[in-house]
């Protein structure tokens, strides 16, 4: 007789396994007994042959024994075996919990012989504790009518040596035919006892303390089936219910869930922590899903609410943990944080699952029942199956809101250029390589580029320092003339020395500002009127009606958060912010069409005005080649942008409360050089001694002169162009010339500058802007034309 041959046996077991087919000799006395039954006569002989075998009813260990009772127990299987299911159904007889089995059917006995002769079947996922576990909740059921779900499916992995494949199939158990006996060994079992299991469900020694083993006796013999499911487990495999991308994805999970865990009032909730902060991330983390015991948006220090155990097992080990009794956790831990969140749930036992997405974050999958005991350390065995698929889905929702989170960080704080952001690609990916092939010190490597010609301009508001100054003075003159006649009326009525005394030195800080301020005298005089004028204030106030009226009608006037007067400055201020904004979204418009024309780097910056950098070269761009056709090009645009940027100052004039004009410059170098990344100031910048040359003149020229006078090379309603080489000056006439035929420039001037510190030689062809309202004749079309651009 063909016995199947099984990896293992265990170790230790609760039960002694002894095979008999009493059960079935039962069936065939039923018969005999049947008057007139078509299998009566050939039953009553078959007993007859029984009663030579006593141990096919009495029972016995060693299954190698049964070869000695073949053909009574082919007999006996024949109603159980028919012939003509032979070649159809995968059967045979097994031994619970020690695997060993025999008789297959010949579909079975096929399969086997086709995956050789040393394959053993080995069913995944149970090991000597859980086999033993097992057997324990069979006794539970089967002898004390305590049934306990420990069911996880069984499934079998059986190779084919003809086809070289893996077939997949699930095993299905049939134990009608046996039957458990208690031995004087085995503890009785009370409900208190089937708590302590519950709450101890991975400690196979409590188990051994109530079911020792070989203390119950297992009789008779189970029958198992096995379905192929290879085509389940691919598609398992490949479809993933996290796939979708929709807001059913969740309720369906849930949904599922309740089928695994066979429980209908199945809970289910997300939450997810920065480890290295202890925090909660709040549902930013975990849309479309809530926490079974954070409020919707909260975040919490996690210490603050797990106690040790789960800290330690859950956050920090990312084991799984279950709690059958909420109840006794709760007496267990002094009701603390955690048990007040989960009672005020009505939460009656409870799973938490840790998906460990990386060593900075981790989610929890919180799984949570009304009842306690219905969910436990046994039936989340279940989860094991699932949990890596959920991770996955984890995973890749955690980088897609990371990946929201760095977009809003690059489009509001700093950014890495598009144009660029392939090198860094390149040098994250040799990073994180290094880090997989167990390089102790990683090391990024250095961004730079070479041989790109750099485009430097600016439309500077003009003279705003002066203008901010002067704003500041008129607000500070009117504040002090209100305190003084804030004291008029004072003094009216308590003619004081001592306040004659503040209003005189109010009246010499008066003077200071009349003649102009210097650095700190602003400073200076706040600092006065809060420590000497409104305590003085405050104090008169509250004993005199008219003088609570006339300092009330003071501190209308007064900034609620700047404590000053705030006329002419936010004035100036916002008409700053309109100016800045207005040309900066123009600015960024065309910086859109330009990036089309050639992808190069763009660098804006809002000050008092705007002013960029722009930096251009093959060795910036993958895959592309450069010509200098595109450097021209670019630098066509760029005098045309400046003219653009000059029509929205123009045009702002008429709106803003404190009118500002700007003053446009542009730098020329016609040499390459040599860029590179600078971690600290998150932006690319000239790298070399050599190339410095050029960074200190861009920080210069705005103030420079005109040789030999006191004129200022930047002016209002002109572009400088500012060069060092002839054939600088060349090109940027011709440009000039055909937008001067297009109706953006008028007049041009060749200067020469002075000196600046470290800096000689330089000139600039300074060219007059021609406004769109200004325009008229053969030019006016052109102008507007250009100017619909703008």
């Amino acid at each position: 007789m063909k016995l199947l041959k099984f990896n293992k046996k265990p170790a230790e077991l609760p039960v002694k396994i002894m095979f008999s087919a009493e059960k079935m000799i039962e069936e065939v006395e039923k018969y005999a007994q049947l008057e007139g039954h078509v299998f009566q006569n050939t039953s009553k002989d078959f007993l007859v042959d029984l009663q030579k075998c006593p141990q096919l009813r009495t029972g016995f260990e060693n299954l190698e024994d049964i070869e000695m009772y073949k053909e009574e127990i082919d007999l006996l299987l024949k109603t159980l075996f028919p012939d003509s299911l032979q070649k159809n159904e995968i059967k045979a007889i097994v031994m619970p919990f020690t695997f060993e089995g025999f008789h297959p059917t010949a579909r079975f006995a096929q399969i086997l012989d086709d995956a050789g002769e040393d394959f053993r079947m080995d069913l995944a996922n149970f090991t000597d504790g859980i086999t033993y576990i097992y057997a324990c909740s069979f006794i539970l059921a089967k002898y004390h009518e305590m049934p306990i779900d420990f069911g996880r499916p069984m499934y079998l992995d059986i190779p084919n040596q003809k086809t070289g494949k893996i077939r997949h199939y699930r095993a299905l158990m049939n134990a009608d035919l046996t039957e458990i006996i208690k031995t004087d060994s085995a503890p009785d079992i009370t409900k208190e006892d089937i708590d302590y299991l519950l709450q101890n469900a991975d400690n196979v020694e409590v188990w051994k303390e109530k079911f020792p083993p070989e203390s119950y006796i297992f009789k008779g013999f189970c029958l198992v089936n096995l379905f192929d499911v290879t085509q389940d487990v691919i598609i398992n495999k490949i479809r993933s219910l996290f796939l979708r991308n929709d807001d059913q994805v969740y309720p369906d999970f849930q949904k599922a869930l309740q089928n695994l865990m066979n429980i209908d009032d199945l809970m289910v909730g997300y939450s997810t922590y920065d480890l290295s902060e202890k925090q909660s991330l709040g549902t930013f983390f975990n849309q479309n899903t809530a926490s079974l015991f954070l409020e919707e948006n909260e975040r919490i220090n996690y210490q603050e609410v797990f106690c040790d155990g789960i800290q330690n097992c859950v956050m920090q080990n990312a084991e799984l943990i279950a709690m059958p009794n909420v109840r006794s956790y709760g007496e267990k831990t002094g009701f603390n944080n955690f048990y007040k969140r989960l009672a005020a749930r009505n939460i009656g036992s409870l799973v938490l699952v840790p998906l460990r997405i990386s060593d900075r974050y981790l989610q929890l999958l919180e799984l949570g029942t009304i009842e306690k005991n219905k969910l436990n350390a046994l039936n989340a065995n279940k989860l094991k199956d699932i949990i890596p698929y959920v991770k996955i889905a984890a995973q890749r929702y955690m980088e897609e809101n990371l990946n929201i989170l760095e977009s809003t960080i690059q489009e509001n704080y700093t950014s890495l250029h598009p144009t660029v952001k392939w090198r860094f690609d390149r040098a994250a990916i040799n990073f994180n390589r290094q880090k997989i092939e167990g390089i102790t010190k990683p090391f990024l490597e250095d961004i730079s580029f070479d041989q790109v010609y750099p485009i430097y301009a600016q439309a500077d508001i003009k003279g705003s320092s002066t203008a901010r100054n002067q704003a500041i003075q008129k607000d500070l003159e009117t504040q002090l003339n209100m305190v003084l006649e804030t004291f008029e009326t004072i003094l009216s009525i308590q003619d004081y020395p001592i306040y004659k005394k503040l209003v005189y030195r109010v009246g010499y800080y008066l003077k200071i500002v009349q003649k102009g301020l210097d650095a700190g005298d602003e400073l200076t005089i706040l600092d006065f009127l809060k420590a000497k004028i409104y305590p003085v204030f405050n104090h008169l106030k509250n004993i005199n009606p008219v003088f609570e009226k006339a300092i009330s009608v003071y501190m209308a006037e007064i900034d609620s958060n700047l404590h000053v007067v705030y006329r002419v400055r936010k004035a100036y201020d916002e008409s700053v912010e309109m100016l800045n904004d207005q040309m900066a979204n123009y600015l960024d418009g065309r910086q859109a069409k330009a990036q089309e024309m050639y992808p190069h780097y763009f660098q804006r910056y809002k000050t008092d005005g705007v002013e960029y950098n722009i930096y251009i070269g093959g060795g910036m761009v993958e895959n592309q080649e450069f010509y200098p056709i595109y450097l021209q090009n670019l630098r066509m645009w760029q005098l045309e942008t400046m003219w653009g940027l000059e029509q929205v100052a123009d045009n702002l004039l008429s709106e803003m409360s404190y009118p500002l004009q700007v003053a446009s410059l542009i730098l020329v170098h016609s040499h390459p050089l040599s860029i590179k990344f600078h971690m600290d100031q998150k932006a690319f910048d000239v790298d070399g001694a050599y190339n410095a040359r050029y960074e200190i003149v861009k920080k210069r020229i705005d103030k420079s002169h005109i040789k030999g006078t006191t004129e200022r090379l930047t002016q209002t309603r002109k572009i400088a162009i500012v060069y060092s080489q002839d054939s600088d000056a060349e090109e940027y006439l011709e440009y000039i010339k055909y937008w001067q035929s297009e109706g953006l420039f008028g007049k041009v001037e060749m200067l020469e500058l002075q000196d600046l510190q470290g800096v000689s030689g330089l000139r600039a062809i300074r060219v007059e802007v021609l406004y769109e309202k200004e325009s008229n004749g053969k030019n006016q079309e052109s102008s507007k034309k250009v100017a619909a651009k703008v």
